[in-house]
């Protein structure tokens, strides 16, 4: 079966590294919402430009796709397998949520779309309860 969307990413990551990505991120949203409502609305900014795996993926499967193809048209044709080979991987990716540069960024703590937007929701609650508190007040 075709794993979600949402889904795929986590589904083929170890789950001590999901375990790890979701202790970072519970201790983010903790140390920003003890700094305070400036400290929040400057992280919701940084999460707004936080790369999600995807868009890493993609930048990184592009760069090598061009990379193998210039190889290809000005150095010797067989380069022109590694285009090929990354097409494939990123149909995999597509697919069931798998490539070989996954596991690696996963490590890194790169997040998913999904985890980058559990932190942002979490900091415009808090965002949000420190306003309405204000009011009440």
């Amino acid at each position: 079966m075709i794993p979600s969307t949402v889904d795929r990413v986590p589904q083929q990551t170890a789950a001590h590294v999901n375990e790890q990505i979701r202790r970072q991120t519970d201790a983010s949203i903790a140390r920003t919402m003890t700094a305070g409502p400036a400290a929040i609305r400057e992280r919701l900014v940084e999460l707004d430009r936080e790369w999600d795996i995807e868009r890493l993926l993609e930048a990184n499967a592009s760069t090598a796709i061009l990379v193998g193809s210039a190889l290809g048209a000005f150095v010797n044709k067989r380069f022109f397998a590694v285009p090929a080979v990354i097409a494939a991987f990123l149909l995999q990716h597509a697919i069931q949520g798998w490539c070989p540069p996954l596991p690696v960024m996963r490590r890194l703590g790169v997040r998913t779309a999904e985890e980058i937007n559990r932190e942002r929701e979490a900091l415009k609650r808090a965002l949000e309860h420190d306003r309405v508190g204000r009011r009440a007040s």
